[in-house]
């Protein structure tokens, strides 16, 4: 299993995953015009990993802003990611938002409501 690199354009944020690491970053803006598009390669990436998981996953979430579609992409990795836990394993999510901004960090508060995954929050 290869790593995932994608750069981030204006409308769209960048996306590492490195297997060896257990890591998946997502950072910038996400606003693409096909969002499931956009995220189908980092799916596809999740669906590989979580068949032989490390044993502590890192998630780092750090968007600006993001549409309703990405949320629903989002959301969709982090399921996926929350099926490879068990009493061996665990992923851990840092959610990074702007300090001013109490929208984002709900979201972060929601997406964790929705999973049982644990989710640090580090205001920016």
């Amino acid at each position: 299993m290869k790593s995932l690199s994608i750069e981030g354009t204006p409308k769209t944020p960048s996306v590492l995953s490195d297997v060896n690491l257990g890591l998946i970053e997502i950072r910038g803006r996400s606003n693409p015009e096909n969002a499931s598009e956009f995220y189908r390669p980092l799916i596809d990436w999740v669906d590989e990993y979580v068949r032989n998981p490390l044993v502590v996953t890192t998630v780092n979430i750090e968007l600006e802003h993001f549409n309703t579609t990405s949320s629903k992409c989002i959301l969709s990795i982090l399921k996926k990611l929350e099926s490879s836990m068990d009493s061996t394993r665990d992923v851990v999510v840092n959610w990074y938002y702007d300090k001013n901004d109490a929208d984002y960090r709900e979201t972060g508060e929601y997406y964790e409501k929705m999973t049982e995954l644990h989710f640090n929050f580090l205001p920016t």
